[in-house]
């Protein structure tokens, strides 16, 4: 039975690499065909800042007329649709890097993809992101992404590769000029994640700063049923040589979404600042955020005696109450400064924090009835602040000795983070439904734990790593080897923030994960590599009730995973293949005897297992793609009194696959079709894998047309999302199913001034 539960995995694992090998065929055509092309017109240069810079014109005998001006104006402005998604990025440890030069599956979206699609939260920049899915906090409307199976919590994002600075439960992507994706473990290049999430991915955020070429740029957004906003993004570099450069940003939004009552507002304000010399680089960047939901539509949680999953509610239909809620702010900023000692030393340091006020009214619903949609409902009222400070500082050093060339990085980081909480909890549920919901007066009987106007601390956690790596070049840079560690100390104290502030618990441990990842180039425009790196998380300590061993700490989590995987990159394409498996330690607690006594035990594994396909790029003169398939098993291996062994865990999927498609229409110049798909797999719900989510497909489509009005260029764009008005349940991550969105309309304008 297991071998043939396995084979439609190798089989489909077949599939994919017959489909890598007839693009990765097609790419090299592609590529000698344009050849010509290439030689003629020089690749555009990839920049942080999508307003492509206008190219100098030389003086000649005869002079430019308007008309040639408004056609170099529309050039440029369909040029930024080429730079959507870049191979490579931040790497932590290891500094930027290329993706074809690094052991890891790495990409970057761009700003020029966030304004393209009238992304509000950075959920939806990832839905360009074919090993990615989104879904929901426990009880709140905050996003988790699911990489590889694993997840990463919004406080696990990183700004720059610094952990703690980002805020956690939604964010505005308009402050960004890259949203990266790296698949993989990463505690050594990025230290042990504050929540211990990041295992099977890491998503980092680079601010926007100011570039050569001045931008003053307008958009207006309008999303049904009726969300309106905007964004301002100002740039300009200044003083001598342009040392000094400022980019200022300002997006908001406010109304009623396509869910029935559900209304979100939004405001980020962005201040960046940055000098440089010849040796030295400095930037400054200061942010402000709020967000907040009101009569969000929740998570919907199954009932214990609930066998089966229920059938998807009308599309817009909101289950949730009128009244729930939630207010985010916060107040983040970071200081970068790099100085270069010589041609071969640079030492590099940064520092950044962040100061939030959250506050929300939750209710989640339970169905107790899958046929008739029966459930119950509770409330929360939530008070919760963090203050974060985190920094990094190294040395990064280039030498040869002999034929072989080094880069060595060496540094530390540390963080230090309070979390403070209170509630207000309903004394008791309510009756309601999925499929009939009626409004429900907020609870006024309320039980309350701690302060709620002034929370006391419900944790203080410090984290300190020190870390090596040496990457040898050989045979002219066409093999590469890394090898380092990063070692890791957590100091992480909790405490009673619900009577009087006591220290409730104490953890100190530390470890050591050690990388090694190797690059070869076939050519120069591929590479096959291979890494085994691990992930790191706070290690449990035995809690529950008859435990023989109560109070038991045990150290650090370790996830161990290695991957193999081929690239193929000419700047115009990139294609990835990734084959991997991820071993994830975990917990469980059983019977111990027979005086009903049990045991906590950490020697529970996960196992993931999976191959990644994304192509990225033009594939053909005014045709472009974006996306990518995956295929996963992830193996439930060791389980409590083994009841569970060999199952799926909960809530991944056992496949997915993106597609944007955007083509520029040849008889009208300036104007692109765009079309979307996404396509997820089965999906269980539980562990005992009973009962498990349908496949789902979702189709978007839209336009955007970019032409010149007084010289300067215009963009119009239009797009629905889930065009078909299709009702699906779009995760049962965690074991709670999150309702996919209905048919959405979009419209918004860009005008550079």
């Amino acid at each position: 039975m297991m071998m043939r539960g396995r084979l439609p995995v190798l089989h489909s694992l077949h599939r994919v690499g017959r489909v890598a090998f007839l693009l990765a065929t097609v790419a090299v055509f592609n590529d000698a065909a344009f050849a010509a092309q290439q030689e003629a017109t020089a690749p555009q240069k990839t920049v942080t800042d999508k307003a492509a810079p206008v190219k100098k014109v030389q003086q000649t005998e005869t002079p430019t007329t308007e008309a040639q001006k408004d056609e170099n104006l529309l050039v440029t402005a369909r040029r930024r649709n080429q730079m959507e998604v870049i191979s490579g990025g931040q790497l932590g440890a290891l500094g930027t890097k290329k993706g074809l030069d690094v052991p890891f599956n790495i990409r970057s979206y761009t700003s020029s993809l966030i304004l393209n699609q009238q992304s509000q939260t950075l959920g939806e920049v990832l839905e360009n992101d074919p090993s990615v899915r989104t879904t929901y906090g426990y009880g709140n409307f905050s996003e988790i992404f699911v990489i590889r199976g694993f997840p990463v919590y919004g406080d696990d994002v990183a700004i720059n590769g610094l952990y703690g600075i980002t805020p956690r439960q939604l964010l505005s992507p308009q402050l960004y000029d890259q949203v990266q994706v790296l698949n993989g473990a990463s505690a050594f290049l990025n230290g042990a994640a504050p929540s211990g999430t990041a295992i099977g991915g890491n998503i980092n955020l680079m601010f926007k700063h100011a570039q050569n070429t001045p931008i003053t740029r307008l958009t207006g957004d309008y999303a049904s049923q009726g969300v309106g906003g905007g964004s301002l993004d100002v740039g300009r570099r200044f003083g001598q040589d342009k040392a000094y450069g400022l980019r200022l940003n300002v997006a908001g939004l406010d109304g009623q979404t396509s869910i029935d009552h559900e209304r979100r507002h939004s405001v980020a304000l962005g201040a960046d600042f940055d000098w440089h010399d010849d040796k030295t680089r400095i930037s400054l960047d200061m942010n402000y955020q709020n967000q907040g939901v009101n009569g969000g539509r929740p998570g919907v949680f199954l009932g214990t005696d609930v066998t089966g999953v229920p059938r998807v509610p009308n599309a817009s239909h909101n289950y949730g109450q009128r009244w729930t809620y939630n207010d985010l702010n916060y107040i983040f900023g970071m200081l970068n400064i790099e100085h270069d000692l010589s041609k071969h030393v640079t030492l590099y340091g940064a520092f950044g924090g962040l100061g939030s006020d959250e506050k929300g009214n939750y209710s989640t619903l339970t169905v107790n009835n899958s046929q008739t949609g029966a459930a119950t409902a509770g409330a929360m009222y939530v008070p919760y602040a963090q203050t974060n400070e985190s920094t990094r500082g190294g040395v990064r050093a280039h030498f040869d000795t002999g034929s072989v060339k080094h880069e060595i990085n060496a540094g530390g980081s540390a963080l230090w983070e309070e979390s403070r909480t209170a509630y207000s909890m309903a004394l008791s549920s309510f009756d309601t439904n999925l499929y009939n919901t009626a409004a429900v007066p907020a609870p006024t009987e309320n039980w309350t734990g701690g302060n709620l106007d002034n929370p006391l601390p419900t944790s203080r956690t410090q984290l300190y790593s020190l870390f090596f790596s040496d990457t040898m070049s050989f045979w002219k840079g066409r093999v590469a080897l890394t090898a380092g560690f990063r070692y890791q100390n957590m100091l992480i104290n909790g405490y009673d923030a619900y009577t009087d502030g006591s220290r409730t618990s104490h953890y100190s441990r530390d470890a050591i994960t050690p990388v090694v990842g190797l690059v070869v180039h076939p050519t120069r425009r591929t590479s096959i590599y291979f890494n085994r790196i691990e992930g790191l998380a706070q290690g449990p300590t035995a809690n529950g009730t008859n435990l023989v061993n109560l109070g038991q700490i045990f150290p650090p989590f370790k996830s161990v995973q290695y991957e193999i995987g081929a690239k193929y990159d000419t700047g115009r394409f990139t294609t990835t293949l990734a084959f991997y498996q991820i071993s994830q330690p975990n917990s469980y607690t059983e019977p111990y005897g027979n005086n009903g006594s049990f045991i906590f035990r950490e020697n529970g594994l996960q196992r993931n297992r999976g191959a990644e396909l994304s192509v990225n790029g033009q594939i053909l003169p005014g045709l472009r793609f974006n996306g990518g398939a995956t295929l996963i098993d992830a193996d439930l291996r060791r389980t409590a009194q083994g009841l569970d062994n060999g199952h799926t865990a909960i809530g991944i999927p056992n496949y997915t696959i993106n597609g944007n498609l955007e083509y520029d229409l040849p008889f009208l110049r300036g104007a692109t079709l765009v079309g979307r798909v996404e396509n997820t797999g089965k999906q269980w719900v539980n562990t005992a894998n009973t009962a498990h989510l349908p496949v789902w497909t979702r189709f978007d489509l839209g336009a955007r047309y970019t032409f010149a009005v007084a010289h300067k260029p215009l963009t119009l764009r239009f797009g629905v999302d889930n065009i078909a008005n299709t009702r699906y349940w779009a995760s049962a991550f965690n074991g709670y199913l999150l309702q996919g969105l209905p048919r959405t309309f979009k419209f918004s304008f860009t005008t550079d001034l």
